[in-house]
């Protein structure tokens, strides 16, 4: 049989490491139970599907074994992803599927036979959703099928399919149980599910918060980029679903916090000689940011919350004070915007200056470097120590006289050409 890619079920082609989506770390597996209670064990199946089933034979399980479980009907392959105390807490995050009321059982480890046949079903996944497609574009339904999932004995097929209304697939069933001669299962999913089901990377740089720990959904609105001062730009605010990003919600509720004691931004700001406009917030640092009306952003004033305060209440009473910022409030905004070479960069704006053209250096006489130097100028390097003279030269005496070489000849034919001349 040929290889099957089994990443998506968590099997990774290497033992260091695990590939599954909505990993769990273990961070209570070496502390003991205070009481044995029910031995319930978290099963990993394709993609995001888990589910937890009962240890009812009392096998010794280990995390990342193939076992068979209860099917519906049949029985199933997962792997198991996490065991012990962390199971409780994960089953009040996710759906416990039963069976009339109990939980289902854990028959066996798997056999040589029943991976064979698993991986038998995982290689004929693909082509079974291809198929798939084609038959509902044919019968002209209004949804599409974005994932197939087989049972492990491969007598059930999981089809997940994305719709924004409801669809009547009975004709469907029906065709594709005789296309493919197995039990069919319908299942709805919505986008965020299915950008978790096929995974990949955000815009952070980091995986999918639906794909790696994120299991309930939350509906997200455009009132939570407002309260963060957010631009409503879709193509920032949506995520690789298509819809509103899921981390907006992470933290909406530490901004709506801090500005319950904030003023109205609505309200121009007016002074004895301009009125001002908002333009801007700094909700954790306590600061709006005005400009004078009819200005562009270019001479933004940061003002105090507690200054705006005081200003909305003085034109409330018709009053308009001289300044729209105080000393007192002057100082603290200057020391919040004022950059802190902390990490010891440049500043920002490096690029954007002239550097002065450095005049060219004149070349010197490598043969003579003093040729050309007044003898009463010192030199840079201080006074030359004195050489060693011979005794035949102490007093000068033993020098030579310097030999006149045609000098008062040439300045007598020199005049005698100007006297020609004149």
């Amino acid at each position: 049989m040929k290889e099957v890619n089994t990443t998506d079920r968590g099997v990774c082609q290497t033992k260091v490491g695990n590939c599954g989506k909505l990993q769990v770390t273990d961070w209570l597996g070496d502390v003991q139970p205070a009481y044995k209670g029910e031995d319930i064990v978290e099963v990993r199946f394709k993609n995001t599907r888990k589910d937890y089933y009962k240890n009812v034979n009392n096998l010794k399980l280990k995390v990342g074994e193939l076992v068979a479980v209860e099917g519906n009907p049949g029985h199933d392959i997962g792997i198991i992803s996490l065991k012990g105390e962390l199971v409780f807490e994960q089953m009040k995050r996710h759906k416990v599927t039963l069976n009339n009321g109990e939980y289902r059982k854990i028959y066996r480890h798997a056999k040589p036979v029943d991976i064979d046949k698993w991986k038998e079903a995982i290689s004929l996944e693909h082509e079974t959703m291809i198929k798939s497609r084609q038959i509902v574009q044919d019968l002209r339904l209004d949804m599409k099928i974005g994932d197939v999932e087989y049972q492990g004995d491969k007598t059930k097929a999981i089809f997940y399919y994305i719709a924004d209304g409801r669809v009547d697939f009975r004709q469907l069933i029906k065709v594709l149980a005789e296309t493919f001669r197995i039990r069919i299962e319908m299942k709805q999913i919505g986008a965020r599910q299915e950008a978790g089901r096929i995974g990949g990377i955000g815009p952070c740089g980091r995986s999918l918060c639906c794909s790696t720990w994120m299991s309930n959904f939350v509906s997200v609105t455009t009132n939570a980029a407002r309260h963060q001062e957010i631009s409503l730009n879709p193509q920032k605010l949506a995520g690789q679903c298509g819809k509103l990003k899921c981390c907006l919600n992470f933290e909406v509720d530490a901004y709506i916090d801090a500005q319950k004691d904030f003023p109205p931004n609505h309200i121009p700001l007016e002074t004895e000689h301009m009125t001002y406009s908002f333009l801007k917030a700094d909700i954790f640092g306590g600061i709006y940011w005005y400009a004078p009306r009819g200005e562009g952003p270019g001479t933004l004033v940061a003002v105090p919350v507690k200054r705006v305060k005081e200003v909305l209440r003085l034109n409330r009473n018709g009053k308009k004070p001289e300044k729209l910022v105080i000393e007192k409030y002057d100082a603290g905004a200057q020391k919040m915007d004022t950059f802190h070479n902390v990490v010891g960069q440049e500043d920002l704006d490096r690029f954007d200056q002239v550097k002065k053209k450095s005049r060219p250096k004149k070349r010197t006489n490598r043969r003579n470097p003093n040729q050309g130097r007044k003898q009463n100028q010192p030199s840079a390097q201080g006074p030359k120590p004195e050489r060693r003279q011979d005794k035949n030269q102490g007093n000068g005496q033993g020098r030579k006289p310097k030999q006149n070489r045609g000098g008062s000849q040439n300045r007598r034919s020199n005049q005698n050409r100007n006297q020609n001349r004149s």
